[in-house]
């Protein structure tokens, strides 16, 4: 059984996580930790007509975000990875820094402590040197940095489409392939 962290924070572009959720759903040998910040559920209410419910029932379990005792901020909590999609600057820069006081930055901190991959699909723009100095941070120590950028090679037809080829891409960083 593959492991997956998935961790929305307040960022826009929750569909993000949400799609990402339902791809690996697809695949019963996945087993999907949610962890959604407050900001993720108040953004969520303006992006979506979805249910919290609905979203929580794409995990196999939810994580409280207040939380940092929670199993996926332990290292012996074994995963393939994390993905935090959208995260926003805040939680970026708080992973960047160490700043462990919420459980998507204490469980991000723990996959990179055990070299694993962490990916962040930051949706800011624009970005300022601070921001820029940050991710290159989190470059340097292991992380992925992955801005959802959409990709018109592939002729999209949907909004769906573009997010299906992020989402896709993501997962490819997790060796996992739908």
């Amino acid at each position: 059984m593959k492991r997956v962290i998935v961790g929305i924070t307040g960022a826009t572009g929750t569909i993000y996580g949400v799609r990402l959720m339902e791809l690996m759903r697809t695949d019963p040998g996945i087993e999907i930790h949610l962890v959604m910040s407050k900001s993720a559920k108040l953004t969520l209410k303006m992006e979506h007509d979805l249910e919290l419910s609905y979203i929580n029932g794409l995990a196999h379990e939810v994580h409280d975000p207040g939380n940092i005792g929670a199993t996926i901020s332990s290292g012996s909590f074994h995963s393939e990875g994390m993905i935090v999609a959208p995260c926003s600057v805040k939680t970026m820069s708080n992973i960047a820094s160490g700043n462990t006081g919420d459980l998507i930055s204490r469980a991000a901190d723990v996959i990179l402590k055990e070299r694993r991959t962490l990916i962040v699909a930051v949706r800011e723009t624009p970005l300022h040197l601070g921001h820029l100095e940050n991710l290159t941070k989190l470059a340097r120590i292991g992380a992925v940095i992955f801005p959802p950028v959409p990709a018109f090679y592939n002729r999209p037809n949907s909004l769906m489409e573009i997010v299906d080829q992020s989402c896709m891409r993501m997962l490819d960083q997790l060796h996992i392939h739908l």
